[in-house]
Parts: C-alpha cells; sequence; structure tokens
C-alpha cells in the first residue's frame, strides 16, 4: 500500500521494469539517435540551435569563451556587454569560415558570395570601388600548364578518346592510342595513357613555380605595354596601372590553370581613366606575347638538370562586356564563374583536402593511381636538397602547388575583409536600422576570447545539416522572388 499512500503508482518492481525496457529502447538505438534524444533533453538546446542558426549550419564550427564590453569612452557607461557565461556550456559557435566545398558547404558557399562581390565590384564598381571601371580595358584571360603527357579525355560526341591508326606502341610496351568513347565520370578521365611516359616530376615542379610565372608574366605584360608605344618600362607607373583578380583551378588531369580577370587603370588607380592608347587591343596583344615568352627556371639539380616552366598552348583572351544577354562574357558572368571555382580544391580533381605526415601514407591515401604518383613525386622531390625550398612534402597534398586559390593585385577591388566587416555591422542593425548599441561618440572595447572546441557530435552535425539545407532554399527562394520582381517591371 506504499504506492497509494505516497502517490505513486508503481511498485519498485515496475519501476524496475519500466527503467529496463527504456534501457533496451536506448540500447537499441543508433550512437546517433542516442545522441539526439541526448541533445534534445539538455536544456539549453533552442538557445545551442540558436547559435547553430546564426552560423548558417556550419559543418565545423570553433566554440569560444569569453567576454565583450562596449563603454562610452567619455562616460566609462556600458553600451553593451555580452558574456559566454549563460550560453549553454559556456561557449559560443563561431564559422570555421572554410572555402572548401568538402570541408563546409555553407562557409564555402558564404566566402563564394563574397568572392562574387569582390570580383564584379572590381568590373562594375561598388564596395568603395569607382563605377568608372567598366570603362576600362578588361579581360577574362584563362591560362594553362603544358602537356605532361597524353591523358583520356572527353571528346565529341561518337569521337575515340586518342585515335591512332597505326597502332603504335610506347617504350614502356603501351599503345600510344586510346579508342574509347568516354562519357563523364568515367574514372579514366585525365588519367595518363602511359604512366611511365607521363611527366611527373615536370607536372610537381610546374605547380611549385605556377605563382612566379604568374608573377613573371605580369611584369612581361607591362614591360610588352611600355614597349609598344616607345615608353619606358620605369616610367610606365606614371602612365597606367595594370590590376587584376585571378582564381586557380585543378583541371581532371589534376594540373592547375589560371581565370583572370585583367584590367587597365589610370596612373592612380580605378578612379583615373587610363590613357588613350591603354586599349583592348592593346592589352591583348601584350597578354598574347607575354604568355609565349616568359619562362622562370627551376633550381638546378643534378638529378634532374637544367629545367624552366612556361605556359601551356592552350590561351584563351576574351573581352568584357558590362552589359547584354547575349553577350558570352559579362560582368556579372564573369564574377559567378571566378566565385564557382573558388570553393574548389584538389579534392575535385580525385585528390585529398588534408596534409600528408608522411610517406608511408600515399600508398593508402583513398585517391587514384594518378594522384598517389604526384603524391610521390612531391615527397622524392622535396628530399633533394637543392629543391628544399619548393616545401614540396609539406604540400604533397596539393600536388606541390602551395599558393592561395584567389589572389588580387591591391587596387583590383575590395578586400575579404572588408566585405565581412560589412555584413558584421549589417548583422549588429536591429529592424529600425539603428545599431545594437546606443551612443554615437568613441567608445572603448574590452574583449577576451579563448578556444574551448571545435566540430559537432553525431547528432548535432545531422541537425546543423538540416538548417544548412533550410538556409540554402530559403536563399534560393528569395532569389527567385527578386529575379520575377525584375521581370514583372
Amino acid at each position: 500500500m506504499r504506492h497509494l499512500i505516497t502517490g505513486n503508482p508503481f511498485t519498485n518492481e515496475d519501476a524496475r521494469r519500466e527503467t529496463l525496457a527504456l534501457d533496451q529502447r536506448m540500447r537499441a538505438l543508433s550512437a546517433t539517435e542516442r545522441d539526439m534524444v541526448r541533445l534534445a533533453a539538455d536544456p539549453g538546446f533552442g538557445r545551442w540551435l540558436e547559435q547553430i542558426h546564426n552560423v548558417g549550419g556550419c559543418a565545423h564550427p570553433i566554440y569560444l569563451a569569453g567576454h565583450t564590453t562596449v563603454r562610452d569612452a567619455d562616460s566609462g557607461e556600458v553600451l553593451r556587454h555580452f558574456d559566454t557565461a549563460g550560453e549553454p556550456g559556456g561557449r559560443l559557435a563561431v564559422r570555421c569560415r572554410n572555402r572548401r566545398e568538402t570541408r563546409c558547404g555553407p562557409c564555402s558557399r558564404l566566402h563564394a558570395g563574397d568572392t562574387f562581390h569582390l570580383v564584379r565590384s572590381g568590373l562594375s564598381g561598388g564596395k568603395g570601388t569607382p563605377a568608372v571601371v567598366r570603362n576600362h580595358p578588361r579581360l577574362f584571360v584563362t591560362l594553362t600548364a603544358p602537356s605532361f603527357g597524353q591523358v583520356h579525355h572527353l571528346t565529341d560526341e561518337g569521337k575515340p578518346c586518342l585515335p591512332r591508326r597505326d597502332g603504335g606502341i610506347c617504350e614502356h610496351g603501351r599503345s600510344v592510342g586510346c579508342r574509347l568513347v568516354h562519357t563523364a565520370g568515367d574514372p579514366l578521365l585525365g588519367q595518363p595513357l602511359c604512366p611511365g611516359c607521363y611527366d611527373y616530376a615536370g607536372h610537381v615542379l610546374w605547380h611549385a613555380h605556377a605563382g612566379a610565372l604568374w608573377n613573371r608574366f605580369c611584369d612581361r605584360v607591362r614591360r610588352t605595354l611600355a614597349t609598344s608605344v616607345g615608353i619606358a618600362q620605369s616610367r610606365l607607373r606614371h602612365h597606367v596601372r595594370l590590376s587584376f583578380a585571378k582564381v586557380a583551378e585543378y583541371q581532371q588531369r589534376a594540373a592547375v590553370h589560371f581565370h583572370a580577370v585583367v584590367r587597365l587603370d589610370g596612373p592612380t588607380g580605378p578612379d583615373a581613366p587610363p590613357p588613350d592608347w591603354a586599349t583592348v587591343e592593346q592589352l591583348e596583344s601584350a597578354i598574347r606575347a607575354a604568355a609565349d615568352t616568359v619562362a622562370v627556371l627551376v633550381p638546378y639539380s643534378s638529378a634532374l638538370g637544367e629545367q624552366s616552366v612556361r605556359w601551356g598552348t592552350e590561351l584563351d583572351v576574351s573581352p568584357i562586356r558590362s552589359f547584354g544577354d547575349d553577350a558570352p562574357v559579362t560582368d556579372d558572368r564573369v564574377a559567378a564563374y571566378v566565385a564557382k571555382y573558388v570553393g574548389k580544391s584538389v579534392a575535385e580533381a580525385g585528390g585529398s583536402d588534408r596534409r600528408l605526415a608522411s610517406a608511408a601514407e600515399i600508398p593508402y591515401a583513398a585517391v587514384n593511381a594518378h594522384i598517389r604518383a604526384l603524391m610521390g613525386m612531391c615527397w622524392r622531390l622535396g628530399g633533394l636538397r637543392e629543391l628544399e625550398g619548393l616545401r614540396l612534402r609539406a604540400w604533397a597534398h596539393t600536388l606541390g602547388y602551395r599558393g592561395h586559390v584567389l589572389t588580387k593585385s591591391r587596387a583590383y577591388s575590395t578586400t575579404y575583409a572588408a566585405l565581412r566587416a560589412a555584413r558584421t555591422e549589417h548583422l549588429r542593425m536591429v529592424p529600425d536600422g539603428e545599431s545594437d548599441y546606443l551612443g554615437d561618440g568613441v567608445t572603448d572595447t574590452e574583449s577576451s576570447w579563448r578556444y574551448v572546441g571545435s566540430g559537432h557530435s553525431p547528432a548535432e552535425a545531422e541537425i546543423a545539416a538540416g538548417v544548412a539545407e533550410d538556409v540554402a532554399t530559403l536563399k534560393e527562394i528569395r532569389k527567385e522572388i527578386r529575379s520575377e520582381g525584375r521581370e514583372s517591371h
């Protein structure tokens, strides 16, 4: 009768059975499902979910602990204060900001959006760049790596890959041709016909010097422009300035090529018009001449001999138009094209985004044989004393390429830092358009933050992925609404 007196409807035996049944049901759940139960029962779940919404469903958020206090510089009055002591786990989630789509889709899309505005402002103006830049000579240039050996590739419908009627055989006993008709997704695409004939050392060394080759190329364009109009090379900067933004992309054969916006400005930058002789035709002629002749010497090695790196023969140069639906190369299309590739990496060509700790990892890397051979070549060449400065082993996962995915000249347009600062300021604004703290005078900010963790548990990763999908869907809906609104007008 004790359970009736205490008001407990269960006996101890009933409670034990209920507990056992609950334990059995929990054991039947997967690890992710058990983690989901734990997360949903956490009192701070609602606020944690709000944090994940604030970071757009970041796949690998960084957790910080600390505080920020904003005071009026004159009176010392506290205008704004935030402390993570009241947050779930005493920490705050911030974006990882990884540009790679394979590592974090939400942050990659945000970075691509910033890239779009960075490139477009250098073509159409805005974000601190004057609109007159759209009247300056502008070209969209694609520069490729040379051939290091025959590889399987896509062809026009019905045509074989590399037809050879004579049925030739290379010195390694392999056919020098391929009569197959490859389709998209074929694992042979980008693979060499004969790995023994392929110049893996040349491929790796080209990657290691691609940045230097680009810099030498820009210098040669400037010299060619000066020579073509009879101006001393040292005086060219007093007449015209070369501005650019370029993005690196791995081709299917795992060789980097560059897409670049190249623009001519006046001597003081984008706010000044270039001289009358600085035309699109003059710029294109200088680019083609520089691409044909520029070269960078590789440090001498007794194992490799004297080598130099040059551009490949495939060169595309197209004028950029400001408007026109029929124009193939416009401001918006170029900016979108560059933004699309900024989130890509060597993983898109079958490689890896993670550094290698030792050569022992290469045979077991989850990559194709071609990528594995390039990684191995990086490791072997990186062991040569004369090539130590190239740091090939540290960059073996990127096949020797150690440049940033996107680089630009200082005067081309705005910066990523400025775009992020503007977005942060926009997010601080409350609906009525006022700042989230009072006062227009001088303020003092005191901050103290420390790293306390990163990443998600299995259940958190599932929820964050759903948040990211919802955010992406909402953006697409908003884009469609804006597009329909423009069409209606």
